[in-house]
């Protein structure tokens, strides 16, 4: 959430950058500037009441010890008079904060100065790449190729539960498992604290991180006990840290886990979204780092750099895209997405998105620290897949597909165990 005081300080500044986002801010940043005055007005008329009541307190004891009853009486009929307009102002004033909470939560993040002017992933920016993006003749795109070898079955997943819940099977599951411990065992030894979260969240630590009310129609519900299942591991990690206040010693704080996500949204039909493309239920290890806003911006270019270490581990073809204002989500100030090469269906398939969001979820969350001169300041979160399972899996199958079966990466060996799927 955008703080209110860069609103004040700055409002043409921020219409200007939302529009590098495609939203058009300048309506709703009026509306908030209106309320913020007769919010801070209604707070001065507030204060302005209860020092005459403190006065008139203080008047009628001095009376009635003077005999003056008939004043005091006067003075105590305009304190009520006092305690009812406060009351009438104090609702009005919760009423208006809630007014402006609710305009300020539907305004987006701003975006870095680097961000590219765009609507859409074609006019992200490649600023990286590396390995052998050519099309293999005659391949077989994974959803053959794990029917042929019975690794993943996506017709028992729908009989299960439906489209989007794949069943992982035999040496398919154990690829799967070789993914995530490769995963968290890389991010360990890079100084990220392991953590098993929940999978299920609260409203707060939906709202926390931005999730609410963006993304509420595309999070699953469990509406008994009012909680969400979580889309990524991000949620509850960085909820960890709501309503705390660090010390500056404290930076950087990273984490990972793992987690299956969830999520209701689908897309469109077609082979952009067949097999492993897009799921409902998906498993993905996730690293987040709590920084000082000094540190965050070199802090996401680490990051990036070792999502990008694991890509080459695994021997994969990708590429680094930075994201259009278009194409980057509601609390991002600068992303990075990830892309491989799947040589079958001969396209590139976003696997990580590594996002610095500055300090909007801090607002929303409360998450500060003390500096060296004791003032108290909004963190920096930022977060990465590191990495999604599903569309690695798919372009591992379809990149490696030999002959004689699929053949498993180097590094990843000494999880799976074999050499070959066949």
């Amino acid at each position: 959430m955008l703080h209110i005081q860069t609103l004040r300080e700055n409002p043409d500044f921020v219409i200007e950058r939302l529009k590098v986002k495609n939203f058009e801010a300048r309506q709703i940043v009026n509306d908030v500037l209106a309320l913020d005055v007769e919010i801070r007005n209604l707070k001065k008329s507030l204060d302005d009441n209860l020092m005459q009541q403190n006065q008139l307190s203080k008047e009628i004891g001095m009376l009635f010890k003077t005999g003056k009853t008939e004043e005091a009486n006067r003075a105590k009929e305009d304190i009520a008079r006092l305690k009812l307009e406060e009351k009438e102002k104090q609702e009005s004033l919760s009423a208006k904060e809630n007014a402006i909470q609710e305009l300020l939560v539907l305004m987006p993040n701003l975006p870095h100065a680097s961000v590219p002017a765009g609507k859409s992933a074609e006019d992200n920016e490649i600023v990286y790449s590396e390995g052998d993006a050519t099309p293999m003749e005659d391949a077989l795109p994974h959803w053959d190729l794990v029917k042929k070898l019975d690794i993943i079955d996506f017709d028992l997943g729908t009989k299960i539960t439906g489209a989007g819940f794949p069943v992982y099977k035999g040496k398919g599951a154990r690829l799967q498992r070789a993914l995530i411990n490769f995963f968290l065992d890389s991010a360990v030894k890079n100084h990220y604290i392991e953590i098993q979260p929940p999978y299920m969240v609260n409203k707060d630590s939906a709202y926390a991180t931005g999730q609410l009310p963006d993304k509420d129609g595309q999070m699953y519900y469990a509406g008994l006990d009012d909680f969400y299942l979580i889309p990524t591991a991000e949620v509850p990690v960085t909820n960890i840290y709501r309503d705390v206040i660090l010390k500056e010693s404290d930076f950087p704080i990273k984490n990972c886990a793992y987690s299956a996500c969830f999520r209701r949204e689908a897309g469109s039909y077609g082979k952009d979204v067949r097999g492993l493309n897009r799921l409902h239920q998906f498993d993905k290890v996730e690293i987040v780092q709590i920084q000082h806003p000094d540190q965050s911006y070199q802090a996401l270019e680490e990051m990036r750099t070792y999502v990008m270490s694991l890509l080459q581990q695994l021997e994969l073809p990708f590429r680094v895209v930075k994201l259009c204002g278009g194409d980057m989500s509601f609390t991002s100030a600068l992303t990075y997405d990830m892309e491989v090469f799947s040589k079958a269906q001969q396209r590139w398939l976003e696997v990580s998105s590594v996002s610095n969001f500055e300090a909007f979820q801090a607002n929303r969350m409360k998450l500060r620290f003390k500096d060296e001169n004791g003032k108290t300041r909004l963190a920096h979160t930022l977060n990465g897949s590191a990495l999604a399972l599903p569309r690695i899996m798919a372009a591992l199958i379809e990149n490696n597909q030999t002959d004689s079966g699929i053949l498993i990466p180097e590094i990843l060996r000494q999880y799976t165990g074999f050499e070959l799927i066949d």
